[in-house]
């Protein structure tokens, strides 16, 4: 019950609700659970540049694509999983518990709304790509990092 009422909170602050979600009293269980969030979470919110990730890495993340599926089929990054952001939660069952998942969508809007709900299922394993698949394919798509090395 608790989780459904974080899920539907977070849907809401997605849909821009938030000055009437603070108009309501908050259930203890779902406050004492966005405040361990927030103790938990690092300063970065476990994000991750294109720049960083050597083109071999990607093979060692659960690379999850939260876009729809028409933008999946156009183009993705390679190896990634698509899993609309609205269903992830529901099938939340199917992530890895044991391998780092690499979330993405077109800018980070969705991913980052995807990650906390994971994290506060008790995923502790979730990062985020910043600037999501447009910054990524701006940044060099797979060889981000081997061209952000040449520049230095």
């Amino acid at each position: 019950m608790r989780m459904r009422r974080i899920t539907a909170a977070l849907a809401l602050a997605g849909l821009g609700l938030v000055p009437q979600l603070a108009l309501a009293q908050a259930d203890k269980p779902v406050i004492d659970a966005v405040e361990s969030y927030f103790d938990f979470v690092d300063a970065n919110g476990g994000t991750i540049l294109a720049e960083q990730i050597p083109a071999e890495d990607y093979k060692k993340f659960h690379v999850l694509d939260v876009r729809d599926a028409g933008q999946f089929a156009k183009e993705h990054i390679p190896g990634a999983v698509n899993i609309e952001w609205r269903k992830v939660f529901a099938e939340r069952a199917q992530l890895p518990k044991g391998k780092t998942i690499l979330v993405y969508c077109n800018t980070s809007s969705f991913a980052a709304q995807v990650a906390m709900a994971l994290r506060l299922d008790g995923f502790e394993n979730v990062r985020m790509l910043y600037g999501g698949f447009n910054q990524w394919k701006a940044a060099g798509g797979m060889e981000a990092h081997a061209r952000a090395s040449k520049k230095q």
